[in-house]
């Protein structure tokens, strides 16, 4: 809905610049300071980047191209993304084999989202791309978040509050040259990008370093588990986006698969 005002980067900048400002009144409010230490502010960039911008834009870019209902599914691939990259760059274990097995599973469920039997059909390959690059993004961010920023002892709310305003400046000069793509601002949209960036990108994050520090990063993203039933109503709701079979199923196998990979049956089990 914000892209019927904004660019790709616009949206990228205007939820983070408004989950910048909210977070800075409710730090305020609470009277929490933000840390100080340029090296903590660069540790918190690049999860800004990781988290923010780059996914921010991507998203954006793709919801062009494919439909929020698609859009949603496949950040629904977050948990098996974010246990890929532990496994490459922050793991201190070797892989097991029920992890493996879920992770060939949720590649199933993805490939059965994208309907590949058919060709990529009315899904665009380069909004396809970009959606998979931001979740790629996203499961670098958990994992760095784990090793590098919770140790910090940072309270969530200076951590989320400085991540999304470092995005914000980080954004802005994008935003000044290309920001705006129709001088038209009808409340509906304008209402879609206040509460994407106060609570989307504002208060999400504060709970979302709480969870970080309380469950570990492969926990705390599947959060995206959420995501398709959201934006499947939503995009049904508001936007009269179509689905088609493969689409919810090829969803519970991508679930499926992440909770394998994690673990949980085994725990169910014990």
């Amino acid at each position: 809905m914000g892209l019927e005002f904004l660019t790709p980067i616009g949206v990228a900048f205007v939820r983070c610049a408004l989950g910048a400002i909210t977070l800075q009144i409710y730090l305020r409010f609470r009277k929490i300071s933000l840390p100080r230490d340029r090296h903590i502010w660069l540790k918190l960039w690049i999860v800004a980047l990781t988290l923010n911008v780059v996914p921010g834009f991507l998203f954006a870019f793709a919801e062009v191209r494919v439909t929020s209902i698609l859009a949603g599914i496949i950040n629904a691939t977050t948990p098996l993304a974010t246990l890929i990259v532990i496994f490459i760059a922050f793991r201190e274990e070797k892989p097991k084999y029920f992890q493996l097995a879920g992770l060939l599973l949720g590649g199933l469920g993805v490939l059965t989202v994208l309907g590949v039997w058919r060709g990529l059909g009315h899904n665009n390959i380069v909004g396809i791309i970009a959606l998979l690059g931001a979740v790629t993004c996203y499961g670098i961010s958990f994992p760095f978040t784990k090793k590098y920023v919770i140790p910090l002892g940072l309270k969530p709310e200076a951590a989320a509050a400085s991540q999304i305003t470092l995005a914000a400046i980080t954004l802005l000069p994008f935003y000044l040259f290309d920001g705006i793509a129709k001088d038209e601002y009808r409340p509906g949209p304008m209402l879609a990008m206040l509460a994407l960036g106060a609570i989307g990108t504002g208060f999400a994050y504060i709970w979302n370093f709480s969870i970080i520090a309380s469950a570990g990063s492969s926990i705390a993203s599947t959060v995206t588990y959420v995501t398709p039933l959201v934006a499947v109503f939503v995009g049904w709701l508001f936007k009269g986006e179509h689905i088609t079979w493969n689409q919810p199923v090829g969803a519970v196998v991508v679930v499926l698969g992440a909770a394998i990979s994690q673990g949980r049956f085994r725990k169910l089990k014990a």
